[in-house]
Formats: C-alpha cells, structure tokens, sequence
C-alpha cells in the first residue's frame, strides 16, 4: 500500500506542474492583460483619434453644407411571418462654393437611410472649378449607363434651367446660372451620375494654363477679348477659385 501510495504521489506531482502552468498562463494572462489592456488601449487611442477627425470635419462642413433629398425608393422582402420593407434614399450634398457630392443608403426606416446616403455623400465630394463663381467655363456631355446629360454655361440671370435630380446636384454646387438637358432615362441615379461625370470634365482657364505652360491672359484674349479685360476675367476667376 506504501508503494501504491508513492506510486499515487507522483500523480499529484504532475498535477502541481500543471497548476504551475496554469499559474505561468495566468502570468501570461495577466500579461497578456496588460499588454492588451495598453494594445486596446492604443486601439481606442486610434480609434478616438478617428472619432476625433470625424466631428471636426461634419463641423466645417456641417456649417455650410446644403444637403438635397433627391429620391427615396421603398423595397419589400416577403418573408414567412409576412413582409419586411427597407427603404433607399439618395442625397445629394454641396457646400455652394464649387464641391459637391452624392450618396445612397439603405435601412428598415428612412431617417438612417437618408443619414446613411448623406455619410456617403459627404466622403465622395469633389471640387468643380466655377466661373465667376455663378456658372460652368464650358459646355460639357456626361453619361452613365442609359443616361445622357448635356451642361452649358450661361449668362447672368439665366437661373438653373435643369429639372429633377440635375436641379439639387447644381443648386448644392452653387451654380445659379446654367442650362442642361438630359436624354435617354429618367432614373435619378443614373442622371446623377450622368451629371458628375459632365463635371469631372470642367477645366478652368487656369488649369489650363498651367498645363500648356502659358498665361491665362493669352488664352482668354485668342477669343476676340482685348487684353485688358482678358486679364480683369482671369483675375476675376482667381478670386472666385
């Protein structure tokens, strides 16, 4: 019974080792703890640090932002227990000094699509140069799938000539003097889209310039302007841009 009884004792012997394992991996646990605890910290140090740069940029944008509900789509999903609606809502969101953008989101209640679509919006905005602050520097075509838009720059006191979606994409942008037309759909996504794609492609004078190594004088005066007012309208546009 004393051999059985040393032969049992080992047993317990193995057990104390695992216990001093477990010790070693609580520890390590701890230490684990502690360098996870300072890891999750640097995560929510990073991730205060996004929190952070989000609000100053909803407030500098916030302030002047014109955000444009443009469409609101309601889908139905038939289910077992009957049906599941959702709504698409899409914004159209610009500062009204030449940068605009869009946006579409999804949810069960229109309140968080629309906030949704107006996040997108808000991530996706780009800057179109302006002439003199009021109209387009030319007349450009955009097209996205079905959809055909045509834009040209126009006179003070024309208005915004545009109907449906085109009208909030440019009333956001801060345009108050244009005309367009659009061909081929009726679908406000693909006329918003349409649309975008006509701005991408404005240049202004300077721009211009620039890349073909001239002044902005020379390019305005080949278009019968004198030189003198050529040079009052290019300054004119740099103050605007």
């Amino acid at each position: 019974m004393a051999d059985e009884t040393n032969v049992e004792v080992p047993a317990v012997s193995v057990d104390a080792p695992a216990s001093e394992g477990g010790e070693r991996e609580a520890r390590r646990g701890r230490g684990r703890g502690r360098d996870g605890a300072s890891g999750g910290g640097d995560n929510r140090g990073r991730g205060g640090r996004r929190d952070d740069r989000r609000p100053r940029n909803d407030e500098d944008q916030g302030e002047e932002l014109i955000e444009k509900l443009v469409h609101i789509n309601r889908v139905s999903k038939t289910v077992k227990g009957g049906k599941r609606f959702g709504f698409a809502a899409l914004v159209v969101v610009g500062d009204g000094k030449g940068r605009v953008g869009f946006g579409h989101g999804k949810a069960r209640e229109v309140p968080e699509a629309i906030t949704k679509a107006t996040a997108s919006a808000k991530k996706k905005m780009i800057r179109v140069s302006l002439k003199e602050g009021r109209t387009l520097h030319h007349d450009g075509k955009g097209h996205f799938g079905a959809g055909r838009v045509n834009v040209r720059s126009a006179p003070a006191g024309t208005g915004i000539i545009a109907g449906g979606p085109m009208r909030a994409v440019f009333e956001s942008l801060g345009v108050h003097d244009v005309v367009t037309k659009s061909v081929g759909t009726s679908n406000p996504y693909n006329m918003i889209r349409a649309t975008f794609d006509a701005l991408i492609d404005q240049s202004s004078p300077k721009v211009v310039a620039q890349r073909r190594g001239k002044k902005v004088s020379d390019l305005l005066g080949r278009d019968g302007h004198h030189h003198s007012q050529a040079e009052l309208e290019a300054a004119a546009d740099a103050i605007s841009e």
